[in-house]
């Protein structure tokens, strides 16, 4: 069954390293599901129905994700677009947390509309190659950074913005340890290099907080939790009239597909890439499908009550485990559902043991680089300013959109303005707009 749904033999893979990639993905996104309610809940909203809702639109949209596209991409709430949702939709521009959920249902109803049509494959396919290169290492660079802030290796500084953390702080250390045992067991070839070592960092963590040490992982206090009261479930119907009689509505809607299209398309490139889903042409394979099954896990997460889900980045973790089909994100979806009864299990998986993870993946993606023609201004320029921006920005989507600016600009100065193609033109002013009106 599973080799006629994901094509295992032809992926060069089997069931095996399917599940161990999908259970990687899930150690490395698992932060979500503690992270998510409590940056939702500011907004009033019920914070156990929030994690219920984070956890079944994440276990939904990845099955979806896997069985239609046959992506080893998982979904989530994504991070970014949520703050968005709290601090801007409900924050600055006073819409009620119900006005906007209807907002992510709407713009989610308007990705599925423009990815089966066929819109969003030809945006995506119009970015050039070595742009498209640019934004995986990007990627790689922003995750990576993601894992040194998470684990507290890189902290934010006043002075200089960001510093060298507190080498002394004992979950640094623990962050630390895992890095330098995943990074010999990549040297080593290990098979599931990436994996085996997030297991070493958390079963090293879990033995030091029993022997006192302070930070570390703990065994849970419990197994199961069998709370399942949903008051955000359909909540979104009741928010309809406010979305649309604020005048900001079309600036709430903009902001969340243009993040959310971006973000998405930035992490399909990557993984992608990874995953050698990319054809002779340079195009993602059946990347309809993909995209159409990232629109509606938005809309799924929308009805359940939680902001925009999206592609997870964190996806390259278990890709990096050998996953290269559905099956693993399939597998992750399934961790997802499980975990509405075992939420206090995650409580070993600190942001110490999954940093090393997401640095190494860092590492592995930058690779890329070496790929772009550096003697090219056209392709230096743009590429630079696609990773930089990302880090910098902390936004894929904005690493993005600056790149592509910076890409028409350095065509028209080298003379190159009638290879530019049009719906590049087209994204452009589209990117100047959105950041004339950033909210």
């Amino acid at each position: 069954m599973f080799e006629k749904l994901f094509k295992l033999n032809q992926k060069g893979t089997n069931v095996r390293t399917e599940l161990i990639a999908g259970l990687t993905t899930f150690l490395a996104m698992a932060y979500i599901l503690a992270v998510n309610p409590g940056l939702l809940g500011v907004t009033g909203m019920n914070v156990q129905s929030v994690f219920l809702a984070t956890a079944i639109s994440a276990g939904l949209s990845s099955i979806v994700m896997g069985v239609l596209s046959n992506y080893p991409v998982a979904l989530a709430p994504g991070m970014g677009v949520n703050a968005l949702f709290a601090f801007t939709l409900c924050g600055s521009m006073g819409y009620s947390w119900q006005a906007a959920l209807a907002a992510v249902f709407v713009s989610g109803i308007i990705f599925i509309i423009i990815s089966v049509t066929g819109i969003r494959k030809m945006i995506i396919n119009a970015i050039p190659a070595q742009l498209k290169l640019a934004i995986g290492a990007g990627i790689g660079f922003f995750i990576a950074f993601l894992g040194l802030k998470n684990a507290g290796i890189i902290v934010a500084n006043e002075s200089t913005f960001v510093s060298l953390g507190n080498l002394t702080d004992p979950a640094v250390l623990l962050a630390i340890f895992g890095l330098v045992v995943t990074v010999f067991l990549l040297a080593k070839k290990v098979t599931a290099a990436v994996f085996v070592g997030l297991v070493i960092t958390a079963v090293v963590g879990i033995v030091c907080g029993l022997a006192g040490i302070e930070g570390m992982p703990q065994l849970p206090a419990a197994v199961f939790s069998f709370d399942f009261e949903m008051p955000t479930f359909g909540a979104f119907a009741s928010g309809f009239g406010e979305l649309f009689s604020n005048p900001n509505v079309f600036v709430a809607l903009f902001s969340l597909l243009f993040v959310d299209f971006f973000d998405t398309a930035g992490t399909l490139l990557g993984v992608a890439n990874r995953a050698n889903l990319v054809n002779e042409d340079g195009e993602l394979e059946n990347i309809e499908a993909a995209l159409a099954s990232d629109a509606i896990g938005t809309t799924i997460g929308a009805v359940l009550g939680t902001s925009t889900v999206t592609s997870f980045v964190e996806s390259t973790s278990g890709v990096e485990a050998g996953g290269r089909t559905g099956l693993t994100a399939c597998t992750t979806g399934v961790l997802f559902l499980l975990s509405v009864f075992f939420y206090p299990l995650l409580t070993t998986i600190t942001n110490a043991v999954t940093a090393p993870a997401l640095i190494v993946v860092g590492i592995l993606m930058a690779q890329q680089l070496g790929g772009i023609d550096w003697d090219n201004l056209v392709y230096a320029a743009s590429g630079f300013m696609t990773v930089i921006m990302m880090i910098l920005c902390y936004s894929i989507s904005n690493g993005i959109a600056l790149g592509f600016i910076t890409y028409a600009i350095t065509m028209v100065g080298t003379g190159k303005t009638k290879e530019i193609k049009p719906i590049v033109w087209i994204l452009v002013a589209i990117f100047i707009v959105y950041f004339a009106t950033a909210i």
